[in-house]
């Protein structure tokens, strides 16, 4: 079976490489770890004790961390709770470049934000697949959202939104400040739930951070008992920040949707959320914006380009 797999490098770089393995082989192979986590397809045979599926159902689902093959594999031996059923109306390409991200943005409005009606939410990166998403979803449940932009062509796809985007803030324009246009936007009350994609923790930062904000602004922006989900594995709040989140009664939570998968506590509500996706994307609720999918002998070649950040997001298929 051949599979997309990454090899980490000395220096902290990542080396892709599509290569045939064996399925009995794969425990021996720890240096190599698995790519492309997001599957779509057929199942072809069921265990004894299976009893979600059957033979030439079509499913969809993630694979989980510790899952030794990788997604691009022509074929994939899997547990039957990492799967759910995919709608008939929804494409194999579609479900694929969902499930995930839509798993996110339920994470983190819902079980980490408890967004409600009424509330407003910046979503940073709003035109990247998960920030759709996460606006998709907010508008559904009655929540006003800002969003921002990291270019031109973003800015020209967020107005073009429906349901509107309340504000889109220019980030790559230098005349434009995030913190006074959410203030302004919100009557100086500041935004009840943020969504980033990435923090700068300091001043100087790399060039690939240029568009995130300072973790100060995100802090000065944040409503009275507000809700800060953050992507930034590596955050460091000094005392001075903890006061603040003290004196506004906020929270802060980090956005790690691989925790489903480490307990089997959570299985059911887990297998809930994939579902709901799925039925959000058949019902037309979730219109993600999506590239043309790349064959999976290109993958190698999408995934460096990912890497170096010149693509957000590919979905590659088996042709």
């Amino acid at each position: 079976m051949k599979g997309l797999y990454c090899k980490p490098g000395d220096q902290g770089d990542v080396k892709f490489v599509s290569q045939e393995t064996l399925y009995g082989d794969l425990k021996l192979e720890k240096e190599h770890v698995p790519v492309g986590r997001e599957i779509a397809g057929v199942v072809l045979q069921v265990g004894p004790k299976v009893t979600f599926f059957q033979p030439d159902d079509e499913v969809v689902g993630i694979l989980p961390l510790d899952a030794e093959q990788s997604g691009l594999c022509s074929v994939v031996v899997t547990d039957e709770y990492n799967l759910v059923q995919k709608p008939e109306k929804v494409s194999w390409f579609e479900a694929t470049a969902v499930i995930k991200d839509g798993l996110r943005a339920y994470t983190a409005l819902h079980t980490l934000a408890r967004m409600a009606a009424g509330q407003t939410v910046l979503v940073l990166d709003g035109a990247g697949p998960f920030g759709v998403l996460a606006i998709q979803l907010a508008h559904y449940h009655g929540v006003k959202v800002l969003a921002t932009a990291l270019s031109p062509e973003d800015q020209t796809f967020l107005e073009e939104l429906r349901p509107s985007v309340a504000r889109v803030i220019r980030v790559w324009d230098s005349k434009e400040d995030l913190v006074d246009s959410c203030l302004e936007e919100t009557g100086g009350l500041g935004v009840d739930i943020i969504i980033d994609s990435g923090v700068r923790l300091y001043d100087e930062e790399p060039e690939a951070q240029r568009h995130c904000p300072h973790k100060h602004d995100l802090l000065t922006l944040l409503s009275v008992g507000g809700h800060w989900v953050t992507t930034e594995q590596h955050l460091q709040l000094d005392p001075p920040d903890s006061h603040i989140l003290f004196l506004k009664a906020a929270s802060l939570s980090f956005l790690n949707d691989e925790v489903w998968t480490t307990s089997r506590a959570k299985q059911g509500r887990y297998l809930h959320i994939l579902k709901d996706v799925m039925d959000k994307l058949c019902t037309g609720t979730f219109r993600p914006q999506l590239e043309d999918p790349v064959p999976s002998y290109e993958a190698t070649v999408s995934m460096e380009m990912v890497q170096r950040r010149q693509t957000r997001k590919r979905i590659a298929v088996k042709l």
